[in-house]
């Protein structure tokens, strides 16, 4: 006689799916096209900060208190630009590796049409705050040239739980900063409605992001648990130690040196990314994923 039990990798594959599912009716009923919703065409009003203040790298130090309040939007402005910038250089990375993953995968499947769907997103995103950052009157910020060369490895090698853990990662804590600047009337309009429109969209990727990582870690030995945990580290503090480029300062009409020195001793910036990814630490913890050896980078980068 046949069993009736279900096998349990049955059923997670059937899970899986449903998560699936369930983003592709989301993305269907609740998506944007910001080429249409967010205002490209009114000219950037100076009288408006580019972040919510707080957020700024020098808020609350000396250096900060001598500010003009132009001068500190100016700032916020171009923090702003190089936050979206690291953004794109990010999400390109993140593409790849989710193409990666998917390639001769099951096009009929729910999880292959959600990734597809995730990257389409994406790119809009990109495009999105490419518009931005040169609406708020910024250059093209870039990592730095090794960082560069260490993304491009990265999205090369990448796979499995480091890829969806590290995506997670840069998700989490662009979506912690953009819940408040989206929300904050201080900051310009068409700014808070590229935020809005990314909080919306990336809460579908991190849910799948974090579906992917527990999924791909669930059969993990110690050895590529402890290999992964470090990667992940590496790459996040390479991706929050890149969001702010040290060239908004000389753009924002700063002393460089000065400003550097302030931020990098700056304890208020430090405490609000700690207590802003409190959420995100809980669940690399709960997936093992706070070994020793990262808990040494995340608390380089202030995560922790």
């Amino acid at each position: 006689m046949a069993s009736s039990t279900v096998r349990p990798e049955t059923q997670d594959r059937s899970a899986e799916q449903d998560v699936a599912r369930r983003l592709l009716d989301s993305a269907a009923k609740l998506s944007y096209d910001p080429a249409t919703e967010v205002d490209w065409d009114t000219p950037l009003d100076k009288d408006f900060h580019g972040a919510s203040p707080e957020w700024s790298t020098l808020y609350g130090t000396p250096y900060w208190g001598e500010l003009t309040d132009a001068q500190r939007k100016e700032l916020t402005r171009q923090e702003a630009a190089s936050v979206a910038s690291t953004g794109i250089w990010f999400e390109m990375i993140l593409q790849q590796m989710v193409l990666r993953d998917m390639y001769a995968k099951d096009p009929t499947s729910p999880r292959f049409q959600w990734a597809l769907t995730e990257i389409a997103d994406e790119c809009r995103h990109s495009i999105m705050f490419a518009r931005g950052a040169a609406k708020l009157g910024a250059p093209a910020y870039r990592p730095r040239r090794a960082v560069v060369e260490l993304g491009r490895a990265f999205k090369t090698l990448a796979f499995g739980e480091a890829a969806y853990a590290a995506i997670l990662v840069a998700e989490e804590v662009l979506d912690v900063m953009q819940r408040d600047w989206m929300r904050d009337e201080r900051v310009a309009p068409f700014v808070r409605t590229i935020n809005n429109i990314h909080v919306v969209e990336e809460s579908r990727h991190m849910k799948f992001a974090r579906d992917e990582t527990r999924k791909r870690l669930r059969d993990a030995g110690p050895l590529r648990r402890q290999l992964n945990a470090f990667v992940i580290a590496i790459a996040s503090y390479y991706i929050v130690t890149s969001m702010v480029n040290r060239n908004v300062y000389a753009n924002a009409g700063l002393d460089t040196a000065r400003a550097l020195a302030e931020a990098r001793a700056n304890e208020h910036h430090k405490a609000l990314m700690r207590s802003s990814c409190s959420g995100l630490m809980d669940f690399l913890a709960s997936a093992r994923l706070l070994t020793r050896p990262a808990l040494f980078f995340y608390k380089r980068a202030h995560l922790i």
